[in-house]
């Protein structure tokens, strides 16, 4: 088995982010992961080529680079494409799932990755690219990896997948038919018995899980009247993160006096997001959380008051829960404190 690997900037071992620029470029053989990878698939496939862009580099212009790589992956014409393991990364789970999407559907060679189940990359390329779940972090490296040997055979060999269940893999939305000695009834009324009776029991039609609808808020009908607050999940915190608001997968938020961001001297606020560069932000936190702008339309009369507080969460890799849970807090702390409008800056 011939594969082709796909890894970003930091797992080809170039650097972090002062490396996100890194070119789209191939090298031979395994490279970082990789060499796990071959030594995982125990003498049932090698990497022959290695593809390495930067995070940014990708994104930057992602169709440029998904038409090169995917002349380098037609000329290397492998047996399987695998990328990552990306866990709960953004930038880099996306340009995997991408990769991975061009070469099944634009070549026809089956692909691979493993990336966190929260992760962006999974909603937008789950019903496309064949996934497993991984950590939300690279210190579960070996077990994506495993997973990742584990189907990649028959991938390769073209023999097709087993349920999500059984091979371990995330979930693509769709259902497959399969031979059964037990006829359907049978099996409808089994499951209905053994719900009755309050035993375990799963459908063969499994629904997807709903979030609950969002309602726009009105309109804000005169910001010259209004007090305006910041809310950002851009992570910027005083130095030392006295309130310990996680970098990534956040569960915590904190607000802090408005005063306190205009009257710091240069690198008393830092941001702790882990998914992006912070340095321009460290630099001039008014990148991040605005004030200088908002003071100036607070002069002018377009806003009436600017809130003396911000408020600051992470929201790379937070869950679901975690974030209404959040946005529920915060809200009604604004709430209490009079603030009529939010701006939410991001990252």
């Amino acid at each position: 088995m011939r594969i082709l690997h796909y890894v970003n900037q930091f797992f080809a071992g170039i650097g972090g982010e002062d490396k996100a620029d890194t070119p789209l470029h191939s090298q031979k053989g395994a490279v970082g992961p990789g060499r796990a990878l071959e030594m995982a698939l125990q003498g049932e496939g090698h990497i022959v080529e290695t593809l390495v862009c930067g995070d940014n580099a990708f994104h930057a212009d992602p169709e440029s680079t998904i038409a090169e790589a995917i002349a380098v992956i037609d000329a290397v014409r492998p047996d399987l494409v695998i990328a990552g393991p990306a866990f709960n990364a953004g930038r880099y789970g996306l340009a995997c799932g991408a990769v991975c999407a061009a070469a099944s559907e634009r070549l026809g060679i089956p692909s691979i990755t493993a990336l966190y189940p929260d992760a962006p990359a999974v909603d937008v390329y789950r019903a496309r690219v064949v996934m497993v779940p991984a950590s939300d972090s690279a210190a579960g490296m070996r077990q994506a990896i495993e997973r990742i040997a584990r189907i990649a055979p028959r991938l390769a060999a073209g023999s097709g997948l087993r349920p999500a269940d059984e091979d371990g893999r995330i979930p693509m939305g769709y259902r497959g038919n399969w031979p059964t000695d037990v006829p359907a009834a049978e099996r409808a009324v089994d499951m209905l018995m053994r719900k009755h009776s309050g035993e375990d029991f799963r459908s063969e039609v499994e629904l997807p899980e709903q979030s609950e609808p969002m309602v726009p808020a009105p309109a804000v009908r005169d910001l010259s009247h209004s007090t305006v607050a910041v809310v950002t999940e851009g992570g910027l915190v005083p130095e030392g993160n006295p309130d310990r608001i996680e970098s990534s997968s956040a569960t915590r938020w904190a607000r802090y006096p408005i005063s306190m961001l205009e009257d710091s001297e240069a690198g008393r606020f830092r941001s702790i997001h882990a998914g992006y560069d912070s340095r321009w932000v460290d630099e001039d936190p008014n990148r991040m959380v605005p004030i200088d702008a908002l003071r100036e339309l607070e002069t002018r009369g377009e806003i009436g008051a600017l809130h003396e507080y911000f408020y600051v969460t992470t929201g790379t890799g937070t869950t679901v829960t975690n974030a209404e849970r959040i946005g529920d807090e915060i809200a009604k702390q604004l709430v209490s404190d009079g603030v009529q409008a939010v701006i939410l800056t991001s990252t």
